[in-house]
């Protein structure tokens, strides 16, 4: 029987940082009410010439870096974005170009929003599974403020850019114990982006519902993580490490809460990242690696919800 193992993390941000107060100039709101209400204190925002692809690109290179892998042997990528280069040819072929790779690896996007990087590695697991790909790369990658309206203040404090990317192997021994994925379309108005190529408006930004996408997030994560334990047999105090989407510090503690566990054995990036969207939670592997936390064998839970609405998780060990 084969499983999937994560054996390599990156992460990338781009270089300029965006502080709450500069904010204050440009919609009516403060620092203190954007921490109070969102955790948020700083984003992350991509220079004019960046490209959707070139983040996922840094990112990818840390995380084959990490995994002492040859390149070449990679078998699949699959890029998690809602913010494309293009309309075509896909961000992950544009990546793999970007990489150098030339060995005929599939490569292709998902679109889930917040959830993508969720159900980009749920779906690498299967095919890592069923024997078809032995390696993949997986990455989530978003550029949100190109698609923010910078006089709305109900979006344009929340979100920010940046890329995380895996690397997935096949194991003899569990890794990735579990995914679950979920979809309503019933709530596409709450979140979107209402602009697109065979429906096309003047304001191609994100809108959203604020209480009512908080309201739905809340319940889905209390939900899914019910169901993910009752899955795997594992219980809520199997769980090393929470590794949540970071969208808004209120709906990670409710989680928390939820879990019994303590804000400690979160991995929280929210307050430097704001929304990252499927960038999120791979940013958020990465720093949780990197200065030591977790740690091989450590038990992982993901979790995210998006706009469509999508939501999902993944239960594993590292």
């Amino acid at each position: 029987m084969h499983y999937t193992r994560v054996i390599g993390c990156g992460g990338y941000l781009p270089e300029r940082v965006m502080l709450n107060k500069e904010l204050e100039d440009l919609v009516e709101t403060s620092d203190e009410w954007i921490r109070t209400r969102t955790g948020i204190r700083q984003r992350h925002i991509a220079r004019e010439d960046e490209t959707t692809s070139e983040m996922a690109c840094n990112a990818s290179q840390q995380a084959i870096d990490m995994s002492g892998i040859e390149p070449d042997t990679i078998d699949l990528i699959i890029v998690a974005t809602s913010t494309p280069d293009l309309i075509y040819p896909s961000t992950a072929c544009l990546l793999q170009k970007k990489l150098g790779l030339r060995n005929g690896a599939a490569a292709f996007d998902v679109q889930a929003v917040c959830s993508g990087f969720i159900y980009a590695l749920s779906i690498a697991d299967q095919y890592i599974r069923s024997g078809a790909m032995r390696r993949a790369l997986v990455i989530g990658t978003d550029m949100n403020s190109r698609i923010l309206d910078w006089s709305d203040r109900t979006t344009c404090v929340l979100f920010g850019d940046g890329a995380g990317a895996v690397i997935l192997d096949r194991s003899d021994t569990p890794g990735v114990y579990k995914t679950l994925l979920h979809a309503d379309g019933s709530y596409s108005d709450y979140l979107q982006v209402p602009s697109g190529v065979s429906c096309q408006t003047a304001e191609p930004f994100i809108r959203m519902r604020g209480n009512e996408v908080f309201k739905f997030a809340v319940k889905a994560m209390d939900e899914i993580v019910d169901e993910t334990l009752a899955h795997t047999g594992f219980t809520k105090n199997d769980i090393d490490w929470l590794v949540p989407h970071q969208a808004n510090l209120r709906i990670i503690t409710a989680t928390v809460k939820k879990l019994g566990m303590s804000m400690d054995d979160v991995i929280l990036t929210v307050a430097e990242h704001g929304n990252t969207s499927a960038a999120s939670i791979p940013l958020a592997l990465d720093v949780g690696v990197r200065d030591g936390r977790i740690r091989q064998g450590d038990i992982i839970l993901m979790e995210a919800v998006g706009g469509g609405f999508t939501w999902g998780s993944a239960l594993l060990r590292y």
